[in-house]
């Protein structure tokens, strides 16, 4: 199907204001009464020789302001020693350590230590489940410290060619 040259132009204009490949799919069919499958709209644009904009990403948020110095009486917190496997310390509250040898069923293994203290053993099968064992009966990590559990992981993963 062939567009006029208006309708090439209201497509042109789309691509500029940031629309994606099929918002333009989804305008072409609901303002233009044009019907076209993705792909056809693909090659529309690139016969046209347009390139999509790409939105700008979003601003990076700013630091938190530093810490006040901790008062000379206060009292100090202990600190726990690495684990003799790959330490892998995130921030202040969540650690993650990985196995060198992985566990029966699991790619990857190691243990991870929540901000309340609670350890839990971690696994990750060939299907990519993740599996979490907490040494506590019923114990749920924050969703805070989840969300540090994954990302850490997910640096380990890259680290292990994963």
């Amino acid at each position: 199907m062939t567009l006029t040259d208006t309708q090439k132009a209201e497509v042109a204009k789309w691509l500029q204001q940031g629309a994606k490949i099929s918002e333009i799919q989804n305008r072409l069919d609901s303002e233009l009464g044009v019907r076209l499958t993705y792909m056809e709209v693909r090659f529309l644009v690139d016969d046209l020789k347009l390139t999509p904009v790409d939105p700008e990403p979003p601003k990076a948020p700013e630091p938190p302001p530093a810490a006040p110095a901790a008062h000379a009486n206060a009292p100090i917190a202990p600190t726990a020693a690495p684990a003799p496997e790959q330490a892998a310390p995130l921030g202040r509250s969540v650690s993650l350590t990985v196995d060198q040898i992985a566990r029966p069923g699991a790619i990857i293994s190691g243990k991870v230590t929540f901000s309340d203290g609670q350890k839990a053993a971690w696994t990750l099968d060939q299907m990519g489940r993740l599996g979490l064992a907490a040494d506590q009966k019923g114990y749920r990590p924050t969703a805070a410290d989840v969300e540090q559990f994954q990302l850490a992981l997910q640096n380990e993963l890259a680290k292990a060619g994963f």
